[in-house]
Parts: structure tokens; sequence; C-alpha cells
């Protein structure tokens, strides 16, 4: 190791403001994860009960979903207070109650916040609904009047992130803007109040020990809005757009970002922030700039297909542009809002791109593709590996650990994400990743809790249980958990060096001697020299199999 490689420390150091840079971050949907009173739906306490657990797994830190007040029109992304704690899943105490079993057990937290949008139940919009057109509390919002000789039109034909209009009418007449469900209404980010009450939140929770913040949506919140409304068939494609689109990646969200970071910094360490910006790579790194957020998702994975030279690419262009603004780089397979990877590795060559973002699988009118369980599962291992070795940190999934796949016989009466309903059943939506996870092989809610689960859960469960896997050496519980272990010994802050020879390989070393190669080709492979640590799968003698990874020292 040279001087200029510095070894991680353990996130849970206090003193370490770059804790965030290298770390294994675990993401908790809370009311999918532990239910400790058997109403259905998990909560903080049961979170708290399973804190042993996540040490045993080697974690840095934990990113926990929405856990505030709401409706629950989208998962709690609709959002009626941000500074308290939905009764249905603790108290504010218990809570504190949280931060304290974590830090105690030297993991970080980091808390989701929604600034795009609240909840139409937030007593903002409800003012805005009682003032009236014209009022200071409809400012807080977008508002505009409706358009045809009597208003009665939309102001713009533009579609919701969820199907069907971006705009809702209110009884008086007007209409208000929202992107994602007609609950979610579009704050207005040009009102300085807005601007102050965020920065209040943010202080909120810091002083409350939060650790850092994921930031929904970062790229939406400055619009332009100036009249006349451009139709949607003259919008520019927000992936070509670089600032131009009306709705997303303005220029403009930066200053606000720029305001975060001031508070973020004035404590002692930073809070770390980590946008999620469906941005190009290149507008990627504003977002990820030290007087912003300081970190921004890498998706670029996730919506890769299984092919050795697309990884490449990926990983050669994020390493690139995290070394250019000196951050770091993040890298994500799965989470609340695709299909679980190891499903969507199992599905079908995707030439087209029909499956890859995991939203439009699993349509309901019986298209869906057949799955390779023992594919996907064998790939998904094998990218996991790949994944902990690259310099930056890494965001898991609750349950991928278990190498849970898609449930994605969810009957129709049983789903609860907006998409289904808005694309009148066109898509089935993203509760299919959001099912409660198993802990026991049997019981009413495979240990989940003891009255059941708010989302179904399938009779398979019960094999793909922490209690299933806890003591056999060959379970993706146990490859996670060495994994993790080994990685905390070997992961500086230092880049990687490509070894090219093999075809259909990945082969790079890392600080200290570190390997690792991944075979995505047909047939097995020569492993390089070295002593193998660990392996997705087992070996072939001394080669490495099809859809494998290795670690070598």
């Amino acid at each position: 190791m040279t001087s200029t490689e510095t070894q991680v420390s353990r996130s849970g150091d206090p003193t370490d403001a770059d804790w965030w840079r290298q770390a294994v971050v675990y993401q908790i949907y809370p009311r999918s994860f532990a239910d400790s009173n058997g109403d259905g739906v998990g909560d903080l306490p049961g979170i708290i009960s399973r804190v042993p657990y996540l040490t045993s797994l080697g974690i840095d830190a934990v990113w926990l979903s929405p856990f505030y007040p709401s409706a629950l029109a989208d998962g709690g992304y609709d959002v009626d207070d941000y500074r308290d704690v939905d009764p249905r899943l603790g108290t504010l105490s218990d809570f504190d109650d949280l931060v304290a079993a974590l830090h105690g057990a030297g993991i970080k937290l980091i808390v989701d916040i929604v600034p795009n949008h609240t909840s139409n139940l937030h007593t903002w919009f409800q003012e805005a609904l009682a003032a009236g057109p014209g009022s200071a509390a409809r400012d807080r919002y977008i508002f505009r009047d409706g358009a045809g000789p009597d208003g009665s039109e939309p102001p713009s034909d533009w579609d919701s992130v969820f199907g069907g209009s971006a705009w809702a009418q209110t009884p008086d007449g007007q209409w208000y803007l929202h992107l994602f469900a007609a609950e979610q209404p579009d704050l207005n980010w040009d009102n300085s109040e807005v601007r102050d009450d965020f920065l209040t939140t943010l202080r909120f929770w810091s002083d409350r020990g939060v650790d850092g913040f994921r930031v929904d949506v970062a790229h939406a919140l400055v619009k332009d809005l100036t009249e006349p409304l451009p139709s949607k068939t003259v919008l520019p494609r927000q992936s070509e757009s670089l600032g131009a689109h009306p709705l997303w990646d303005r220029e403009g969200v930066h200053e606000i970002y720029r305001e975060w970071r001031k508070v973020l910094n004035s404590y002692d360490p930073p809070r770390s922030a980590v946008a999620e910006a469906f941005v190009p790579a290149a507008r990627r790194a504003r977002y990820a700039s030290a007087d912003g957020l300081g970190q921004a998702f890498n998706f670029d994975l996730l919506q890769a297909d299984w092919d050795f030279g697309k990884f490449r690419q990926v990983i050669e262009e994020n390493l690139a542009l995290a070394e250019e603004n000196g951050s770091s780089s993040t890298w994500v397979f799965s989470n609340h809002d695709v299909v679980r990877h190891a499903t969507r590795y199992g599905l079908p060559r995707d030439p087209e791109g029909l499956w890859q973002d995991g939203k439009a699988w699993l349509l309901s009118n019986g298209t869906e593709p057949t799955v390779d369980v023992e594919q996907g599962l064998r790939r998904a291992r094998a990218a996991v590996l790949l994944m902990l070795a690259l310099p930056g940190s890494a965001y898991l999934y609750q349950g991928e650990e278990l190498g849970l796949q898609e449930v994605g016989e969810l009957p129709a009466a049983s789903l609860q994400d907006p998409a289904y309903f808005r694309s009148k059943g066109a898509e089935k939506g993203r509760d299919g990743c959001r099912v409660p996870l198993p802990w026991t092989i049997g019981g009413l809610s495979f240990g989940f809790g003891s009255g059941g689960s708010h989302l179904l859960q399938p009779t398979w469960f019960g094999g793909y249980s922490v209690e299933a896997q806890e003591s056999d050496p060959t379970s993706t519980l146990t490859l996670y958990r060495k994994a993790l272990a080994v990685r905390r010994g070997l992961q500086t802050n230092a880049g990687l060096e490509w070894i090219d020879g093999v075809e259909w390989s990945l082969h790079f070393t890392r600080p200290g001697g570190w390997q690792s190669v991944t075979n995505f080709g047909a047939a097995p492979i020569e492993l390089p020299e070295g002593a193998v640590v660990l392996s997705s799968a087992p070996l072939d003698g001394d080669k490495l199999p099809t859809d494998t990874t290795a670690w070598l020292i």
C-alpha cells in the first residue's frame, strides 16, 4: 500500500468525515422489514430487534426508506409531516432508540428525504385548498388555471410518471401539478418558505443523530413553468435535454443543494447526502460535487444487461467521473423501485431494453417471460462480489443477501403501487420487491411478525429465509457475510487496474494484491495466479465456471 492509499475505517468511527465514500449501505423498506406488534406492517421497534442481524451482516450504514406519517398512496413517499414518525411505525422516541442501537453497533443511519412533493394531506396543502386561488398558501405549490374557455382542461398535456395527467383539478376549478401520483402535489421551490422549511427539516434529523440523507428525485425540484406551457410532443427527451427540459435537471437545482450543503457541513462530522438523480452520467457530477450533495446514485449497472463489455464500460465511466469531481461512485443492483436482480438476471436476453429498468416487467396481461431462477441467482451472486470489489460505496437492498426472487404472483386485489392503478393494470408495479422479508422457515409470516404481512408472502419464501440459510456454508447469506468481512480488511480509497487477456471476463486488481475476476462467458476459464479467498460458486479445479466471480490475493 502506497502512502496515497488509505485503508477504509469502520463507519462507526464518529469522527470519520469520509465514512460514506467506501461504505456498504443496506436499504431498509421499514414496512416490510420486521413487525414488532403483529399488525402486519413493519416498524421501528422491529428494526431495532434486528440490529444484531445487521451487525452480523457486516454493513456500514442503513438507509431507511420513508418512515414519516403517510396515507401510503405511494409507499410512504407521500409525506404528511417531515418531522415526525408514522404512528403505525413507532414514535420519535422509537426513532431515537433506533439511532442509539445502530450507532452502538457501529452502523451509521441515512434517512430518505422527499423534497419534490408533499402528500395531499400535508398541512400546507390542506391550507392551500382552503385558502383559494392567488393565496400565499397556494404559492407553496404549483397551481394554475385550466385551459379552454371554462378552464376545464389541464394547463398542459404533460403525463405523470405513474400514468395519466400530471395535473389534478381542485373543487374551485384550479389545477395543481403532480409529477407522480395525484396525492403527491409538487412543491414550488421558488418559494422561500419551502426552501427554509426543508433546511429546518435537515437540522431536525441531524440534531437527532442522523448521519446522512438520501434525496428522492433530486433532479426535479426546479421547474420552468413559463407560459405558454409547451406540449409534451415538443419536449426534449429527458436523457438528452442537458438541463433544457422544463421539469427535470434544471440548473437552478444546484443553488438549492449549495444551501443544503452549508447546513450539512455545520455538523461535525458533516452529514452526508446522496442524490437520486436520473440524469446522464455527465450531468450527475454536479449533484455529487463537494458544494452540493456530495454523492449521486449511479444506476448504470442496475440498468445493464449481463454483459462483460457493458459492465466494464459502466465501471470505467463512473470511476472517471468520481475522480473528476472528487466524490466516490455508488454501485447498486436492486432497490425498492425495481425488480430484484436475482430475477432480472434470470430473464431472457434483453436486446431491446424491455426489462432492464425493472418497472415494465411482470405485465398483468400475461406476457411475462419465463425466469431461469438458478441462472438468475448464480449471476446475482457473481455480480455482488464484483460490485463489492470496486472502489466506492455499495448499496444493498433488504433481502438480496438472501437471494430473494421477485414475487411475481401477487394477486391483483393485494397490489398497492400507484403505477398499477394509474396504468390501468398495464404495469404490475413495484410491490413484488416490497414483500415482507422471511426470517424463519415456517410460521404465519415466516417470522416477519405474529399477525401476517401487508403484502402476501409466497409459500416458497421459507426456503429463502434467514433461518434456512443461517448455518449453510454455501448459502447466499453466508456469501454476503464472508464478502463484507473480507472487503472490510481489503478496501481502500484507491482505484483499480484492469488485467486483459481472457475473453468474456472482467479481471482487475486493487491495492494489496487483491484481485477480482468474473467469468461472463459460456465456458470455464483459467484462474489467475493467487490464493482464492472467496468465490461466488464452487470452482472447477483451477478453473472459474461461467457466471462466477472469485477474489484472490
